[in-house]
């Protein structure tokens, strides 16, 4: 296995990695330094933005601290789509990915981690619903192959669930628990599936992405030079994984040579095509 980085910036709280398919880039953030980065390019915001879903070969569908929005990579404009808790100056959205029928999913979480005062939404066509509340801090949005199951953690609880979903990509009944990490204290942070359908997560404080499989057994474990991971992402050739000095404002700075930068890793196996968002 090759670890590589892929970019030397060092963000302050890296997340919402996204490779374009259509550009064939990765796309990320740095929520606390409220940027947008690719390779060679960063674009700068007046509030927090966390992830992100293609819309066409241009524009990206991003999630900020206040709202959903159309950001067009041509010339840097924006176009608001709807509020995302505009009048909740506690929270900020957080981890975030498209479903494969087409919706986005995004949670929200407190700017201080307070407990409880995030949820988890899904737009889809238009319209924005409030899935699950009491969130404190929401993480590894993603998706099953098939379409058919989302997983979804609250890092500060150690557990992940999964969700079934219904033809149209929203939830049907209740999650069942997929993950129980609260005797170990394994943080799950953002995640990703592979095409086989195994579960890839990055484990905030433990210096490794881990995949499991369907069942929830931990087949192998890829180990990192930085202790904070925060989400995984698949290229055509590579995953890649974003990467924290800082978890919330005031929390102290790692000073880990490699923290912040986002990271390659050469895998033996292949993931998804991102999932393009519908509007």
């Amino acid at each position: 296995m090759k670890i590589e980085i892929h970019d030397d910036r060092p963000c302050l709280l890296g997340e919402g990695p996204l490779w374009h398919p259509i550009r064939k880039r990765l796309f990320w953030f740095d929520i606390l330094n409220k940027t947008l980065l690719t390779a060679g390019q960063d674009w700068q915001f007046d509030r927090a933005v966390s992830a992100a879903g293609w819309v066409d070969d241009n524009r990206l569908l991003i999630a900020s601290q206040t709202d959903l929005f159309l950001f067009d990579l041509r010339d840097g404009t924006s176009e608001h789509v709807l509020p995302l808790e505009a009048d909740n100056d506690v929270t900020r959205s957080n981890d975030g990915r498209a479903d494969p029928q087409g919706g986005f999913w995004i949670g929200t979480m407190g700017q201080q981690g307070e407990a409880g005062a995030g949820a988890l939404y899904r737009f889809y066509r238009g319209e924005l619903r409030q899935l699950r509340d009491g969130v404190t801090i929401p993480n590894a949005t993603c998706f099953t192959p098939d379409g058919r199951h989302a997983y979804f953690a609250d890092t500060a609880e150690h557990l992940v669930w999964r969700y079934s979903l219904d033809a149209d990509g929203w939830p049907e009944g209740a999650p069942e628990l997929y993950l129980d990490h609260r005797e170990t204290g394994i943080n799950p942070d953002g995640a990703v599936v592979d095409a086989t359908g195994h579960f890839i997560c990055a484990e905030w404080g433990a210096s490794r992405v881990a995949r499991y499989d369907p069942a929830g057994d931990l087949v192998e474990e890829f180990k990192l030079p930085v202790p904070q991971p925060t989400c995984p992402a698949f290229g055509p050739d590579a995953l890649y994984v974003t990467t924290a000095r800082q978890g919330k404002p005031g929390a102290p700075v790692d000073d880990a040579a490699h923290s912040g930068k986002t990271l390659r890793i050469d895998v033996p196996f292949k993931g998804q095509q991102e999932h393009r968002v519908i509007l």
